[in-house]
């Protein structure tokens, strides 16, 4: 397995990755109905494309020459939260990070974060948002030094109505 840049002939593994892991993850907290919505919006290739060509961002997908095992997306900001004792942190956000349901707990996920914490080395703090009741996720996270530093209402999209946990952690 290896992780690399994602490119245009990825879009539709990455796509039916997202749709497998969203339904796999989230339809017994939103409904299916809610979760095929938002992959419709969120996961489709067109959205995707977008990623692509999106400056200050990385998007990454872990391969290993047969099929796409997962995908990361983030991108660098260049000015987080302003702290009056470090000054403006610059900061990057992990969108996303998702793994085939199949595939997780195999160290693909972790392939991605670490190439993912690399991606952006003027960056000083990595900030993401997680679904509370994806305890995997969030234990996956604290494992790799991400606390919580709040909440959102709204993750992923003004008016997504999707609450979440922000993690945060220091580069």
């Amino acid at each position: 397995m290896w992780v690399r840049t994602a490119s245009k002939r990825d879009l539709p593994a990455v796509s039916r990755l997202l749709g497998e892991t969203w339904h796999a993850t989230y339809d017994a907290i939103y409904g299916e109905a809610r979760v095929a919505e938002i992959t419709g919006e969120w996961h489709s290739e067109a959205a995707l494309a977008q990623r692509l060509v999106k400056p200050n961002s990385e998007f990454l997908v872990a391969d290993d020459g047969k099929a796409i095992a997962g995908m990361a997306y983030a991108s660098w900001d260049g000015v987080g939260e302003f702290d009056p004792e470090k000054q403006n942190l610059e900061k990057m956000t992990l969108h996303q990070l998702y793994v085939l349901p199949d595939q997780q707990r195999r160290g693909v996920g972790q392939l991605l974060l670490d190439e993912m914490l690399i991606c952006f080395p003027q960056a000083h703090s990595c900030v993401l948002e997680v679904e509370p009741e994806n305890e995997g996720a969030v234990r996956f996270y604290r494992r790799n030094g991400f606390e919580v530093t709040g909440e959102t209402a709204d993750c992923g999209s003004a008016g997504s109505g999707i609450r979440a946990l922000v993690m945060t952690r220091a580069l």
